[in-house]
């Protein structure tokens, strides 16, 4: 049986008499309660947390019911922190966010200012505002927010986001994935349709500049987990770019026959794109230490022009990356915001005219049981053996 809840009715499934793990989905249900009216989507004993409060993003998810596994990383002290000026991280399995974050066209840097951090604010439809709920179901939820934002070229976009989150049932994971498991494999799967639109009275041109879609999902790492990501072999120019951060250490990233992988331990800040001529729509990481297998599927335009998000503007504005991953750190003063990592999907810059739309869908799984068939979903969706994972980084 299905249920979509809210905070009032998940309560009575028993979340709140009883006392769960830190790291279960009960222990997170619990917690947003306090702090929330969440949505909790079900089918069996794979749960989905929504949130039109917290931007519409997903907080987290599970394949076992209240004491399964929670999937997704919450940034629980943020919640009673102070706001801060520049990004409230409240954390979230998948969120949606816009781009390009720097860049001549950045929606993050007032008009002309330099790029350094005491400049960059995130834009507050994203980062603080509530969404409000359209339509909800059994199994989904549509949420939308209208935003004024003005970009660094000094073009005030006005835009339309609209999102939906609708969790999948298992036949609908095995026809999404093209893969088939028996019951020794527990599986959650999501997906999320974003649409932006042009609600102004101005095309998104080069000269005015325009958004793009940018979907990133927050994990939980361990000393044993390994970003996957297949890409293409036979096109041309380097794979990867690594050095968002500083270059990423040689013993944390591989190349083995057309998959990169990244060590994602949370212990080393390091972020790393591929454009959209190598990306594949499809990335993943396996969690050796706790048998979690965990695939995103999205879309990627082999042709589309992706924005540049590196805070830089003289770098071309159309040189971004379709595909990221970023591993958590320490940062030189031995703070830290995680550990977390992520994977992220963009969607091209909307060149939109007044009125047009443009939709980027993403789409979070995991598995979790019996290794034997978590490596065949491995091998199917990531072109990579779960012995040849494990043994990466070793």
């Amino acid at each position: 049986m299905t249920a979509c809840n809210d905070a009032g009715t998940a309560g009575e499934n028993n979340a709140e008499e009883t006392n769960y793990e830190a790291g279960s989905f009960g222990y997170d249900v619990q917690f947003l309660n306090q702090h929330d009216s969440i949505v909790v989507l079900e089918n069996g004993d794979a749960q989905v947390i929504v949130s039109p409060k917290y931007q519409a993003k997903v907080f987290t998810s599970t394949a076992n019911g209240m004491n399964g596994k929670s999937f997704g990383w919450i940034n629980y002290k943020a919640f009673t922190a102070p706001v801060d000026d520049h990004m409230n991280a409240y954390g979230g399995e998948n969120r949606l966010w816009l781009g390009p974050e720097g860049g001549k066209f950045s929606l993050f840097f007032p008009k002309d200012s330099s790029m350094v951090f005491d400049n960059w604010k995130t834009p507050a439809a994203i980062d603080t505002e509530a969404w409000d709920v359209t339509a909800k179901d059994t199994r989904s939820v549509t949420m939308k927010k209208d935003m004024q934002i003005t970009n660094y070229a000094g073009t005030t976009l006005q835009i339309g986001a609209e999102r939906s989150v609708n969790i999948l049932s298992a036949q609908d994971i095995a026809q999404t994935t093209g893969v088939s498991f028996d019951t020794s494999v527990k599986a959650t799967g999501y997906q999320t349709v974003n649409t932006i639109t042009n609600s102004g009275q101005e095309a998104w041109t080069e000269k005015t500049g325009m958004p793009c879609l940018w979907i990133l999902d927050m994990f939980n790492p361990s000393p044993k987990v390994v970003i996957a990501i297949p890409y293409k072999t036979n096109a041309t120019g380097k794979v990867a770019t690594t050095d968002y951060f500083g270059e990423i250490p040689a013993d944390r990233i591989k190349y083995e026959n057309g998959v990169l992988l990244f060590k994602a331990d949370g212990k080393s800040r390091g972020k790393l794109g591929i454009g959209p001529n190598r990306a594949l729509p499809v990335a993943g990481s396996y969690d050796a230490q706790n048998q979690v297998l965990s695939v995103t599927v999205f879309d990627v335009d082999s042709s589309g022009r992706y924005l540049n998000q590196e805070w830089n503007t003289k770098k071309p504005p159309f040189s971004g990356d379709a595909v990221n991953a970023y591993n958590d750190g320490p940062l030189a003063d031995g703070s830290q915001m995680g550990p977390f990592y992520e994977i992220e999907s963009v969607s091209p810059a909307a060149f939109l005219q007044p009125g047009q739309s443009l939709t980027h869908k993403h789409a979070v799984f995991h598995f979790t049981g019996n290794e034997q068939l978590l490596d065949s979903i491995s091998r199917k969706m990531l072109k990579i053996s779960l012995a040849d994972l494990k043994k990466a980084f070793q």
